[in-house]
């Protein structure tokens, strides 16, 4: 089995930078049979209410991930008000949607991103996060119960401990895995033209074998 594994964080703001270069490599990969797998790792779990200090330093992180990759942010607001840094949810919403339909994961990735840098909305929130994956496709109901449920906030659980027994300490990180063997690509944020020849060289090395 082959397959890419990407392990990242909604709330990250690097991985947004990230997402068109991801979304290059995968349609790379699936061109030669390969699928992307997307582990949520697990970035924060805050449980207060951010400080003006902490949102002036993720303000920093914005504005050098929109210079570095041009990714749209809401700069001149910032994070939404009474934000609580706690990227659990959106990441359990991610987990939700692999077990209900995996190809809709990227699409509502996408539209949690989106709705937290450019629309400046709370992503934190349950209501909202089913309202985004009723709107790329997903069954709002079976949606929020799986949300919900015990079982996706262990799955989550989960997730975050594989991320970590495997070492990865940042995000967003790309492994090429095969046979249960796994090659890094990527720890951090990357260019395309620097991550498609070193996927086309593992790509190659599959159909060689």
């Amino acid at each position: 089995m082959a397959r890419l594994v990407y392990v990242m964080d909604p709330m990250c703001s690097w991985c947004w930078g990230f997402a068109p270069v991801v979304e290059a490599l995968a349609d790379q990969a699936r061109q030669a049979g390969v699928a992307l797998h997307l582990v949520a790792g697990g970035l924060r779990r805050e449980s207060q209410v951010m400080d003006e200090r902490g949102r002036a330093r993720i303000h920093c992180h914005w504005q050098a991930v929109h210079e570095a990759t041009g990714q749209p942010f809401d700069l001149e607001r910032g994070l939404p008000d009474n934000l609580v840094y706690d990227t659990e949810p959106a990441c359990r919403a991610l987990v939700t949607a692999r077990a209900l339909a995996e190809d809709g994961v990227p699409r509502l990735l996408e539209r949690i991103q989106r709705a937290f840098y450019v629309e400046r909305r709370d992503v934190t929130r349950p209501k909202l996060l089913a309202r985004l994956a009723e709107e790329t496709g997903l069954d709002r109901r079976a949606f929020a119960e799986g949300f919900d449920s015990e079982a996706q906030r262990q799955a989550t659980a989960a997730d975050f401990a594989w991320a970590q027994n495997l070492g990865i300490a940042g995000f967003p990180t790309l492994l090429a895995e095969r046979d249960g063997q796994y090659a890094l690509l990527t720890n951090g944020y990357q260019p395309l033209n620097r991550l498609a020849p070193l996927l086309d060289r593992w790509l190659e090395r599959g159909l060689r074998g």
